[in-house]
């Protein structure tokens, strides 16, 4: 059963020693995503959920690794498999859980949504208690020296993915749009949809939300989010 989420991006800037001179500029973003992950709480298991190329689980021995954006550093075993950026960025995030168990799973950037809300459901169910570390970066189009350039549909999607989040809405965030998410560069579209499926998997609500976070500084919508169990909270369903 899903007791906790964090929702965090995954930029490389978010490690300091990437960023060198302008690590400040983010240093509120990586507060937010600490409490988020601080907030996790207790859990039979961390599941890192976070896209990429290809949906599947990583091992024990998988490895982060900063190398391919200028920082020679591993987070993990020697020679291990390697993580996709999500995933690795994930793992630094959750450096100071000392005999926390983690898990890491990727979802393949293109899948559908039921494929998405289907593994979401299927981790829930992984163990007694389950937190998820969401992985997810919104739309890449916000400013015209953003990654993807200026695209004025971008600002309206990811305030709609920031409501979504702040308020633990399952339906909303089912409901993007893969192909409105690919053309606006929206990577965590399919690790959301990955989430609302294990907060509506059965047994497993209601939830309440909290925002901490949601920035644009390089163009790029970076939103920070925790979820947790409450049974007071109000329950948005998914329809039908």
């Amino acid at each position: 059963m899903l007791v906790s989420a964090a929702v965090c991006p995954h930029p490389p800037l978010l490690v300091p020693e990437v960023a060198g001179e302008a690590a400040s500029e983010l240093d509120g973003l990586r507060a937010a995503c600490a409490e988020a992950v601080r907030r996790l709480g207790d859990a039979d298991v961390v599941v890192v959920v976070g896209g990429a190329d290809e949906t599947r689980a990583y091992g024990p021995g998988a490895t982060g690794t900063l190398k391919p954006y200028g920082l020679d550093r591993r987070f993990g075993p020697e020679g291990g498999e390697p993580l996709p950026l999500s995933l690795t960025i994930g793992c630094w995030l959750l450096r100071d859980l000392a005999g926390t168990h983690v898990r890491y799973q990727s979802v393949a950037f293109g899948a559908a949504p039921e494929e998405c809300l289907g593994l979401g459901r299927a981790l829930a169910d992984s163990a007694g208690r389950v937190a998820l570390l969401v992985m997810g970066d919104g739309t890449a189009c916000l400013s015209q020296k953003a990654p993807g350039y200026l695209d004025e549909r971008a600002e309206a999607f990811d305030a709609e993915v920031a409501k979504a989040l702040g308020h633990a809405d399952a339906a909303a965030l089912a409901a993007l749009s893969p192909e409105l998410s690919g053309e606006l560069q929206a990577a965590g579209r399919a690790a959301w949809q990955v989430l609302a499926g294990a907060v509506t998997a059965p047994g497993a609500g209601p939830f309440g939300a909290e925002p901490l976070a949601h920035e644009a500084p390089y163009g790029v919508g970076y939103h920070v989010a925790s979820w947790l169990h409450a049974p007071t909270a109000p329950v948005r369903h998914m329809p039908g």
